[in-house]
């Protein structure tokens, strides 16, 4: 599966997120060329047990996290952040949960927004909002490396998409000739170098727009969910989760500062 970054926008002390700012954003990918290519939506809900003893409350775990993913439908992902553990199931394991009344959902946020192709990069800019309200929680970016192999110059083995900057965004102006071979790019180590440095153009570029913010990887530690160095769509739930926390610690920092 090719390689994903999940970021999220940290405002500036004393700013909040508004929907004026996912607008600049998705206008500052639109700008560097950016091509529309419809919308997408994941869905993150926060379960709780349905107890009919309440002193057993204890040995349930506390943050579980429900996952639905646009590019996987028929699939559904648990985390558990507190046991670090992450499990794909088929997707009727909702209605499986319903039916044995055994948790409920206690809240659904919707991560849903405008995806482009930015080059060989695929690019969502979305806003987080409760399944039922527009009362926006966050903004979230997803960037991913679309195409499954790396581009390698057998005369310049170092050759990377900084040095390529001007055709970061263009790949098709960019004829490298016979000199080029494709290498896998779902290494999380190997990817690394090359995400990163298309952040910091797609930063450099956002810098522009003068926002009262910044876009923010946090790379969780996959090898403590038991996830290897291929990425899948477990690593994808695991940033999610970690993106919430974020948000969610963000939200209570800001409250704390008001009061």
């Amino acid at each position: 599966m090719p390689m994903k970054w999940v970021l999220h926008w940290h405002p500036n002390t004393g700013s909040t997120v508004n929907t004026q700012i996912l607008n600049e954003i998705s206008q500052c990918v639109e700008t560097i060329n950016g091509v529309k290519e419809g919308r997408w939506k994941a869905v993150l809900t926060f379960y709780k047990p349905i107890l009919r003893d309440q002193s057993l409350a204890a040995e349930f775990p506390r943050d579980f996290l429900g996952l639905s993913l646009p590019e996987e439908p028929n699939k559904y992902y648990f985390i558990l952040r507190g046991q670090r553990l992450v499990l794909e199931a088929d997707s009727s394991i909702q209605v499986i949960m319903d039916k044995l009344q055994s948790y409920k959902s206690r809240v659904s946020l919707n991560f849903e927004g405008s995806q482009y192709r930015l080059g060989d990069f695929q690019v969502r800019v979305g806003k987080v909002v409760p399944s039922h309200s527009e009362n926006m929680r966050g903004i979230v970016m997803e960037d991913m490396f679309c195409r499954a192999n790396s581009l390698r110059c057998i005369d310049h083995p170092l050759l990377t998409c900084k040095t390529l900057r001007n055709n970061c965004f263009h790949p098709s102006s960019f004829n490298p000739g016979p000199q080029v071979e494709y290498l896998p790019i779902s290494s999380i180590n190997k990817s690394r170098q090359v995400m990163q440095e298309f952040v910091d153009i797609w930063q450099e570029a956002l810098s522009k727009k003068s926002l009262p913010g910044q876009f923010v990887h946090i790379e969780p530690n996959f090898a403590e969910y038991g996830l290897a160095d291929q990425y899948t769509s477990q690593h994808t739930a695991v940033q999610y989760a970690t993106v919430m926390a974020q948000l969610i610690a963000t939200s209570q920092s800001a409250q704390a500062m008001r009061n």
